[in-house]
C-alpha cells in the first residue's frame, strides 16, 4: 500500500515526486525485474484517464488535442515529460517543467551534440502559443512518453467558465428549462402516422435520439447574465463534446502567435509544421471486449454497419457527434437516395415496356427481314465491302429497348422528378432547422486564412521598405491579376486537354474500325461496332477516372494561389473549378455521341476525312441511341465501382497500413513499450484526417447529373444510382466513424454552393433530354413518317423512307471496296442514312425536302418540351411552399413562449423592486420615529437605510 501510496499519478506535485523521476530512476539504477514489480504494484494512471479520454487527474476531459514532431535524443532513451498548465502552475511557468535530479543532467549532458534552429524556433513558437492558450483560460498537458517515437501530444481541456464565455460570444442556442408540447395531428392524420410508424419500427434505427418527440425544450443563445434560464444541473453534459470542441477550435483560431509574426492562429502554425495536426478526440473505442457504451460505438452498430443498409439514417445522432454540416450532409443524401426509389420504378417499368413491346416494332422487325435485300454503302473505303442491313438486325432490337414512345414520357417524369427532389429537401432542411435550433443562424465571416494573412504582410513589408504610409493592408484585384489569368489559361488548358483526348479517342475508333474491317471471318467484321464501342469506352473510362484526381489536385493548387480570404471562399472557389474541370471530364466523350457523331460524316462519294485520310464514323442503322446507352452505363458504373467504391475503400486501407508499418519499423523494442495500451489520442493519431466534404458532394453530383442529364438514353440510370448510394452511405458511414479522425463540428443551415448546382443540373437536363429525343433517337422521324408520308397510318415503310440510294459509279477514285462481289452478286445501287435526293434525280444527291421537315418538327419539339416540362418544374416549384406549416408554426410558437419568458422575468424584477420599496419606505417611517438626538447621532445609520434598495 505504501509503494502504491507513493508512486500514484494523481496528482503527483501533491505526492511530492513528479512523474518523470520514476523513469530517471528506472534508468539510473533498477534493473528490469524491479522496475516490472515496481510497476506491478503501482496504480495504473492510464486506467484513471479512460486511456487519453481525460487529463492525468481523471477530471479534467480532454477537449481537443495538438500534435508536434520533436527530435530526441540519440544516445538512449529520453525522459518522460508530462507538464500540466492549469489555473494554478500555469500562469507561473509557461514553459517545461525543469526536470529535477540526475534525469536533467543526463538531458544536458546527452541530448543534442548540434544546435538545430530551426527546432527550436518551432518550440520557442509551441511555447509562445501555449503560453496565450493558458492566458486565454484554457488548462493544457503536454504528454510526450508514447508509444509513437518523436511524437508529442499537447492536451487541451476547457474549463466551465470559459465554455460559458465563448458559448455566449459564439451566440450558441442552447436548450432551457422551459419545455413546450410539440403540435401533434389528430383525426384521420394520427391515425394514418400511428400505422406508418408501425409498419417502419424494423427500419428505424434503434437510438434514443431517433425516437419522436412530443416535447422540445425552448432554446435560446447562451448568455452568462441568463444562466437561471438554462437547466445546469449536469454542467459535464450541457456542454456535449461536439460544442466543446467547436469552442476550442474558434479559440485556437484566435488566439496569437507574435513569434509567428502573421500568424492568425493554428491554421498557420499547422501550414508552417510547428504543430503537425490538430484534432478532437473520439468518444471511445468502437469494438472490442469490455468497451464503455458511447456515442460512437452507437453510430457503429446502428450506422455505419453493412448490415443495417435496410434502417433510416440516426441523423440526429450523426449531428450530435460530427456536426450540423456533415449532419446536412449524410440527410441530403438519404433524402436524395430516397427520392431514387420512385424513379428507379418507373425507370424499370419503361425498359420492361421497350422489352415487351420489340417484337411488335415495326422498323425494327423491317430492318431484320431478309427478305427486303436492303444492300448498304461500305462503312470504310476500300476495305469495306458492301454490307446487308439485317445483319444489325441485334443492334436494332437493343435500340428500342431504350428509343421507344416511353422514354419521352420517362424524361418528362425525371424533369418533375428533379424539381419534386430540389422541394423535397428544402423542406426537409427546414424540419433539420428547427430541429437542431438553427432557425436565425447566420454565418459570420470567418478568420482570415493563414496564406492570406502571409501574403497580405508581404505586401505590407515591401511597402514599409518604401518608406510609404501603410493602413490596414488587404490584396486587391491588381495583386491577384497574375493567379486569375493562371486560373483563366489553365482551365482552358485542362478543357482543350480533355477534348484532344476524346479526340484521340475518336481516331483510336475510326482507325481500329478500318483495321478490324480487313479481316477475313465474316464473324470478325460482324462485330466491329460492337468491339471498337466497347474498347473505346472502356478507354474514355481509364481516362476519365485518372483525369478526376489529377483535375482534382489542379484545381487545388489554382485555387491556393488566388489565395482566398476565409475558408469559406477557398471551398467555394474550389467546388465550382474542381466541378467545371471534372463535369467536362465525365460528360465531354458522351456529348460526342450524343450530338456530333454521325452528323458531320457527308455522303457516299463526297464523305469527310480527318488528315485526308480517316472518314468521320456514323452512326448505326438504328440509330446512336444504343451506342449512347453502351457509353453513358459503362462510365457511370466504372465510376461507381472504381473511383467511389473501390477508391475508397481501398486507398484509406492502404494508407492505414503504410502509416503501421512505418510505426512498426520506428517503435522500440522495449517490451514495457510494446505491451503498453495507446492512450486514444495516439489511436486518432494514426486515423486519415479529415479532408472536408467537398469530394463526398463532387461524386454525388456527378451522379446526379448521370441520372437526369441523359436519362432518355439510359432508363436503368436511376437503379443503378439507387443500388450504389445503398453502399455509399454506409460505406462513408464506416469511413467516418472508424477511418478517420474525428472532425470539428461546423454550424451550417444548408448545403451551400451545392444547392445551386443542383438546380443548374436540374435545368440543364431539361434542354438536353430535349435534344436527345429530338436528334439523337429516331422519336420525332418517326412521327413526321406516321402523320406525314405513311399510306396506311403505320409505320411500315419507315426503314426504306430514312433511307436515300447512291450509283456505285459515282465513288471517288480509290475509295470504291477492293471486293465489290463479297455479297455474291454485283451492287449498282447501294443505301445510307440520310434525306437526300436519289441519283436519278436531277438534283442528285442535294438534301431533300424531307430533311427540312424532320428538322422543323425537331425544332419544334425543343421548344415547347423544354417550354413545358419548364414551366411544370416551376409550376412544382410554386405550389410546394419551401417551409412546411406544422414547422413555421412551431418556430412562431417557440418566438410567442421565449416572450412570454422574458416578461414573466421582467415581472418578477418589478415585483421584487416593489417589495424592496416597501421595505424602504417602512424602515425610513422606523427611523424618523426615533429621538432627533438619536437620529442626529446615528446619521449614517439612517443613510444607510435609505440605500439599502441600491446596495442590494
Amino acid at each position: 500500500m505504501r509503494v502504491n501510496k507513493k508512486y500514484s499519478c494523481l496528482p503527483a506535485e501533491e505526492k511530492g515526486i513528479h512523474i518523470i523521476n520514476i523513469r530517471a530512476i528506472e534508468d539510473i539504477g533498477y534493473d528490469q525485474h524491479e522496475s516490472t514489480l515496481l510497476n506491478s504494484l503501482s496504480k495504473n494512471p492510464d486506467a484513471d484517464c479512460k486511456y487519453g479520454l481525460y487529463f492525468r487527474d481523471g477530471k479534467r476531459k480532454v477537449d481537443y488535442i495538438l500534435v508536434y514532431h520533436y527530435k530526441k535524443s540519440s544516445a538512449g532513451r529520453t525522459l518522460t515529460r508530462r507538464v500540466h498548465h492549469n489555473d494554478s502552475s500555469a500562469r507561473s511557468t509557461k514553459q517545461d517543467q525543469p526536470l529535477p535530479g540526475k534525469g536533467v543532467q543526463l538531458e544536458m549532458g546527452e541530448s543534442e551534440p548540434h544546435v538545430d534552429y530551426h527546432e527550436d524556433d518551432k518550440r520557442f513558437r509551441r511555447e509562445e502559443y501555449e503560453g496565450n492558450l493558458v492566458e486565454a483560460g484554457l488548462e493544457l498537458e503536454r504528454d510526450e512518453d508514447t508509444k509513437i517515437h518523436g511524437v508529442g501530444f499537447v492536451k487541451i481541456h476547457a474549463p466551465w467558465n470559459v465554455l460559458c464565455r465563448e458559448a455566449e460570444f459564439l451566440k450558441l442556442k442552447m436548450p432551457t428549462k422551459k419545455m413546450y408540447q410539440i403540435n401533434q395531428t389528430h383525426g384521420l392524420l394520427k391515425k394514418i402516422n400511428s400505422v406508418i410508424q408501425k409498419i417502419t419500427e424494423p427500419i428505424q434505427p434503434k437510438v434514443a435520439e431517433h425516437k419522436p418527440q412530443t416535447v422540445k425544450r425552448l432554446s435560446y443563445p447562451f448568455s452568462r447574465e441568463k444562466q437561471h434560464l438554462f437547466d445546469l444541473s449536469d454542467r459535464d453534459s450541457f456542454f456535449d463534446s461536439k460544442t466543446r470542441s467547436t469552442i476550442v477550435y474558434e479559440i485556437l483560431k484566435r488566439t496569437t502567435c507574435t513569434k509567428a509574426k502573421y500568424s492568425m492562429g493554428i491554421t498557420s502554425l499547422l501550414a508552417n509544421g510547428v504543430y503537425s495536426a490538430a484534432y478532437p478526440l473520439h468518444d471511445g473505442d468502437y469494438e472490442g471486449e469490455n468497451v464503455e457504451p458511447n456515442d460512437r460505438k452507437l453510430l457503429c452498430e446502428e450506422w455505419a454497419s453493412y448490415g443495417v443498409f435496410y434502417k433510416y439514417q440516426p441523423i440526429d445522432l450523426v449531428r450530435k457527434y460530427f456536426g450540423e454540416k456533415i449532419g446536412l450532409y449524410f440527410a441530403w443524401l438519404g433524402v436524395y437516395t430516397q427520392m431514387l426509389i420512385p424513379a428507379s420504378i418507373v425507370g424499370i417499368i419503361v425498359f420492361l415496356y421497350g422489352c415487351a413491346t420489340v417484337d411488335e416494332n415495326i422498323p425494327s422487325m423491317e430492318m431484320c427481314d431478309q427478305r427486303n435485300n436492303i444492300t448498304m454503302c461500305p462503312l470504310c473505303d476500300r476495305t469495306c465491302s458492301y454490307w446487308k442491313m439485317s445483319s444489325a438486325c441485334a443492334t436494332a432490337r437493343a435500340s428500342h429497348l431504350f428509343d421507344n414512345p416511353a422514354t419521352v414520357f420517362f424524361s418528362v417524369f425525371m424533369a418533375l422528378w428533379a424539381a419534386t427532389f430540389m422541394e423535397h429537401w428544402k423542406r426537409k432542411q427546414m424540419r433539420l432547422n428547427y430541429r437542431w435550433d438553427l432557425t436565425g443562424f447566420e454565418e459570420e465571416e470567418d478568420h482570415p486564412r493563414a496564406e492570406y494573412e502571409a501574403k497580405v504582410l508581404e505586401k505590407s513589408l515591401r511597402k514599409e521598405h518604401k518608406h510609404k504610409e501603410t493602413d490596414k493592408e488587404k490584396l486587391t484585384w491588381k495583386d491577384r491579376f497574375p493567379a486569375y489569368f493562371t486560373n483563366f489559361v489553365g482551365i482552358i488548358f485542362m478543357v482543350g486537354l480533355t477534348f484532344a483526348i476524346v479526340f484521340g479517342v475518336i481516331i483510336y475508333r475510326i482507325s481500329t474500325a478500318a483495321a478490324l474491317a480487313i479481316s477475313s471471318t465474316p464473324s470478325g467484321r460482324s462485330s466491329v461496332r460492337v468491339t471498337v464501342t466497347a474498347t473505346a469506352v472502356i478507354i474514355n473510362l481509364v481516362v476519365i477516372i485518372i483525369l478526376d484526381e489529377v483535375y482534382g489536385c489542379i484545381a487545388r493548387w489554382l485555387t491556393q494561389i488566388e489565395v482566398p480570404k476565409t475558408d469559406k471562399n477557398f471551398e467555394e472557389r474550389l467546388i465550382f473549378k474542381a466541378f467545371l474541370l471534372k463535369f467536362v471530364n465525365a460528360y465531354t466523350p458522351i456529348f460526342y455521341v450524343a450530338f456530333f457523331k454521325g452528323r458531320f460524316v457527308g455522303r457516299p462519294g463526297d464523305y469527310v476525312y480527318i488528315f485526308h485520310s480517316f472518314r468521320m464514323e456514323e452512326c448505326a442503322p438504328g440509330g446512336c441511341l444504343m451506342e449512347l446507352c453502351i457509353q453513358l452505363s459503362i462510365i457511370m458504373l466504372g465510376k461507381q465501382l472504381i473511383q467511389n467504391n473501390l477508391f475508397e475503400i481501398g486507398i484509406p486501407k492502404m494508407k492505414k497500413f503504410i502509416r503501421y508499418m512505418k510505426l512498426k519499423r520506428r517503435r522500440s523494442l522495449d517490451h514495457e513499450e510494446h505491451m503498453k495500451k495507446k492512450q486514444r489520442y495516439e489511436v486518432d493519431y494514426n486515423l486519415e484526417p479529415f479532408a472536408g466534404l467537398t469530394p463526398e458532394y463532387m461524386e454525388m453530383i456527378i451522379q446526379f447529373g448521370f441520372v437526369t442529364l441523359f436519362v432518355a438514353s439510359f432508363p436503368l440510370a436511376p437503379l443503378f444510382a439507387l443500388l450504389n448510394n445503398i453502399i455509399e452511405i454506409r460505406l462513408d458511414a464506416k469511413k467516418f466513424v472508424t477511418e478517420l479522425r474525428r472532425p470539428v463540428a461546423v454550424r451550417a443551415k444548408d448545403i451551400g454552393i451545392w444547392y445551386n448546382i443542383l438546380r443548374g443540373i436540374g435545368k440543364l437536363a431539361v434542354i438536353i433530354n430535349a435534344f436527345v429525343i429530338s436528334f439523337t433517337s429516331d422519336f420525332i422521324p418517326r412521327l413526321v413518317y406516321l402523320y406525314m408520308y405513311s399510306e396506311n397510318g403505320t409505320m411500315h415503310g419507315f426503314v426504306n423512307h430514312t433511307l436515300s440510294s447512291f450509283n456505285v459509279s459515282d465513288f471517288q477514285a480509290g475509295t470504291a471496296p477492293n471486293d465489290p462481289m463479297d455479297l455474291g452478286y454485283e451492287v449498282q445501287i447501294c443505301r445510307y442514312k440520310d434525306y437526300r435526293e436519289p441519283p436519278w434525280s436531277e438534283n442528285k444527291y442535294d438534301i431533300s425536302k424531307d430533311f427540312w421537315a424532320v428538322l422543323a418538327a425537331r425544332l419544334a419539339f425543343v421548344i415547347v418540351f423544354q417550354n413545358l416540362v419548364m414551366f411544370m418544374s416551376d409550376f412544382v416549384d410554386w405550389i410546394i411552399p419551401d417551409i412546411p406549416k406544422d414547422i413555421s408554426q412551431q418556430i412562431h410558437k417557440e418566438k410567442v413562449l421565449m416572450v412570454e419568458v422574458f416578461m414573466r422575468e421582467e415581472q418578477g424584477k418589478l415585483q421584487m423592486l416593489e417589495t424592496w420599496k416597501d421595505k424602504d419606505k417602512k424602515k425610513g417611517e422606523n427611523c424618523n420615529n426615533h429621538s432627533p438626538r438619536l437620529s442626529r447621532s446615528h446619521s449614517g445609520s439612517l443613510s444607510s437605510c435609505h440605500s439599502y434598495p441600491l446596495d442590494v
